[in-house]
């Protein structure tokens, strides 16, 4: 698949430069790290947060921050679509006799998030050991479906910011606030918010069906079995990005250059 040799390249390029790689890679871990510290030291202090345990929050970040960085990892290129959209490069993306939305796609793939996307799994298995969860077959499909849904939904968020550029050349900072504060948010169950943001992020930006229905069920507050299955929401979120995608392109006049 084309794809997959664009990955292929990009990510031999990326070796060549190991020094480099390597660093942006710690960079990105210790960030991450200084979220979890942030985490580890409200616990430290308050034990209990909206009946929520430390591990309980580490299996929910660890969830949120896999599937942010997986994201990141696979839509890099819709993160900087402005920058084609000035410099007139999406024009020569129009011209060629492939799917646009690939080759966008395909532009760029951070490597340097993979040292993150291990420390995330380190804090998902970490929190699922300690958490008394029973393993059934459900709620290991309950914690995947969260994974995917959580990594579909800030596609489909990256997706909208670009698809918005075609509009308004530069970047949404509204969309930016609701990736980037997505994740941060993330970070807790969204309930420990109030009742108004969890309004918010159910019936607007559904961060709550990929992460805090599905959450109850898994940590056995609930025996609603079907909050198992509100991150496939996310998908239905997605269509409608691409949707909004398409409408751009439609509308999308040349940069002239």
């Amino acid at each position: 698949m084309l794809y997959f040799h664009y990955i292929k390249v990009i990510i031999q390029s990326a070796m060549e430069y190991k020094a480099s790689f390597l660093l942006g890679a710690i960079g990105q871990v210790l960030v991450s790290l200084n979220g979890l510290l942030g985490i580890y030291f409200i616990f430290a202090r308050f034990h209990i947060i909206q009946g929520y345990t430390l591990n309980e929050a580490l299996l929910c970040y660890g969830m949120m921050l896999l599937g942010f960085s997986i994201a990141q990892c696979v839509a890099r290129g819709f993160e900087s679509f402005s920058q084609l959209i000035k410099s007139g490069g999406y024009d020569r993306i129009m011209v060629r006799p492939r799917s646009p939305i690939l080759q966008v796609l395909g532009s760029k793939f951070e490597t340097n998030r993979i040292l993150r996307i291990l420390l995330a799994l380190g804090m998902f298995f970490y929190g699922a050991a300690h958490c008394q969860i029973y393993w059934t077959a459900d709620k290991i499909a309950t914690a995947l479906f969260m994974i995917v849904g959580i990594t579909i939904l800030f596609m489909g968020l990256i997706l909208l910011g670009a698809s918005l550029c075609f509009f308004t050349i530069e970047d949404s900072g509204i969309l930016n606030i609701l990736i980037h504060g997505g994740n941060e948010h993330g970070k807790y169950p969204i309930d420990i918010y109030g009742k108004s943001m969890l309004k918010f992020c159910t019936y607007v930006i559904p961060f709550a069906l990929v992460q805090y229905y599905p959450l109850q069920y898994l940590l056995n507050r609930t025996s609603r079995w079907e909050y198992g299955l509100f991150p496939l929401g996310a998908i239905v979120f997605l269509f409608i990005c691409y949707g909004v995608w398409r409408f751009g392109m439609r509308h999308y006049q040349s940069a002239g250059s």
